[in-house]
């Protein structure tokens, strides 16, 4: 049995309702007002993998003792939940317990005002959990966890509905599948079948239909999401990992690994454009918003491959084609592009680096000494910062764009592989793949803020931002 109390329905008081944040790097502790108080009772934590505090901090991960505090109605005691529950970190010190978090005052200024009615979720795949983990963002905390398909490894939010899909790889001789979950109630609300070792995803703009990367089967699956089924099935190359649709709706990239290529589909008959041969490991195409270049790294080498895409307003009309081989930094498995299109930067996982790209001349402008096997990446949405996960690490190093310059790093969970912005960027959301964690870090100081639980291996992140009517 977890130790982290089933989420309720219910309407009570919480920290959060009454207007209290927590402080940055603290479990969530609010202060009692009204008819409530807080309960305090002391656990023996373990470090089996099947125990693990709902909330805790990195300087006390690792403590015996800790304390549980629920937020109760004095009136109705029986309501207490995991909804108005906490935790506090104690360190042992020469005998005697030392708090790791006091009490504090409320800091509303610290976090965005939310209408009654906004709601927002943070959902984390957990491949060896076959779960999803639903974290409130308005809240900070850990809203549920639902059992979706075998190894879910991927998952994209619609722009339309409120819906997120997962991408669930099966086993290694079976199907995959695609679980739909309802945002509105957060429940697992349809399967859709697709094929064999299933590892991406993306979604039209108008949120219509979904293309899926069959690795397994040397495929695209092309699912109708009014009607929830495959309605298609596009050929790709040998292990295709990556599939992107380009803005403009006209082109899907695929990054075949083992096939060392990138195949061009045409979305709306799966006719094959074109094969560009010669990427080793291809991987996590990008395309530019304007839809007229594809990025696409080759993560069993040290370059990056940059296609010219099929452009129809063009007399005479400019066909798809190789624009140049990149040298980067070795294994560069990972891209991530500015929000305005500027630059892109190639996370190099062997050289412990990260590469500048600029996309309008195609050139490599300056290489970085980032941390230790950097895999994923965030810019800042005013394109100011970069984020970068460092998966030998405990660490989310900071660099500055425009100053070209590592300013420092954030302390998270163990084996950081992937991170999501909340929607009003105040919060950076850090999936720890080894200790099974999400941290929660503050933009706005660079700090860490809380870390949050998970699965076993949480390994991809999607935010989605509503309201409810």
């Amino acid at each position: 049995m977890p130790l982290w109390p089933k989420p309720v329905d219910s309407e009570e008081t919480t920290p959060h309702a009454a207007g209290c944040h927590p402080q940055p790097g603290l479990a969530r502790i609010g202060v009692p007002s009204g008819p409530f108080l807080f309960v305090g009772e002391i656990e023996r934590q373990t470090k089996s993998k099947d125990l693990r505090l709902p909330l805790r901090t990195p300087e006390f991960a690792h403590n015996r003792v800790v304390a549980r505090f629920t937020y109760v109605d004095k009136a109705r005691p029986s309501l207490a939940s995991g909804r108005n529950s906490a935790i506090v970190a104690l360190a042992y010190l020469a005998g005697i317990i030392l708090p790791a978090a006091v009490l504090t005052g409320c800091r509303t200024h610290d976090f965005p005002q939310y209408p009654p009615n906004y709601r927002e979720y943070v959902y984390v795949t957990n491949g060896g959990s076959d779960t999803v983990t639903v974290l409130d963002v308005v809240d900070v905390r850990v809203d549920r966890e639902l059992a979706v398909g075998r190894n879910p490894v991927a998952l994209a939010a619609s722009p339309t509905r409120n819906e997120i899909y997962v991408v669930n790889s099966g086993g290694p001789d079976a199907n995959g599948s695609v679980s739909v979950i309802d945002a509105e109630h957060n429940t697992v609300v349809a399967t859709i079948p697709v094929h064999r070792q299933a590892q991406s995803i993306d979604v039209d703009p108008e949120g219509n239909r979904a293309y899926v990367a069959n690795a397994g089967s040397n495929s695209v699956s092309v699912i109708d999401l009014k009607t929830r089924r495959e309605v298609a099935q596009f050929d790709a190359g040998q292990d295709p990992v990556a599939v992107r649709l380009a803005p403009d709706n006209r082109t899907l990239v695929v990054a075949n690994r083992r096939g060392n290529s990138v195949t061009l589909l045409d979305p709306a008959g799966g006719l094959v454009r074109a094969v560009f041969d010669g990427c080793p490991g291809a991987a996590a195409p990008v395309i530019l918003p304007d839809s007229s270049k594809a990025f696409v790294a080759c993560s069993a080498g040290h370059q990056v491959m940059v296609i010219a895409l099929q452009q129809q307003g063009t007399h005479p009309a400019q066909p798809d084609q190789l624009e140049a081989l990149m040298d980067v930094g070795h294994a560069p498995v990972d891209l991530s592009l500015k929000p305005d299109g500027g630059e892109i930067f190639a996370s190099n996982s062997l050289s412990d680096s990260v590469s500048e790209i600029y996309n309008t001349t195609d050139e490599v402008g300056d290489t970085y000494l980032i941390g230790d096997d950097p895999v994923s990446s965030v810019v800042s949405r005013d394109n100011s910062l970069l984020y970068v996960a460092n998966l030998r690490s405990q660490e989310v190093t900071v660099y500055s764009i425009d100053d070209g310059q590592r300013l420092g790093a954030i302390h998270v969970g163990d084996g950081p592989a992937t991170l999501a912005f909340s929607a009003a960027g105040h919060l950076l959301f850090v999936a720890d793949s080894r200790s099974g964690d999400v941290a929660v870090a503050r933009t706005a100081t660079q700090s860490l803020f809380t870390l949050l639980p998970a699965g076993r291996d949480p390994n991809a992140l999607v935010d989605k931002a509503f309201k409810v009517h």
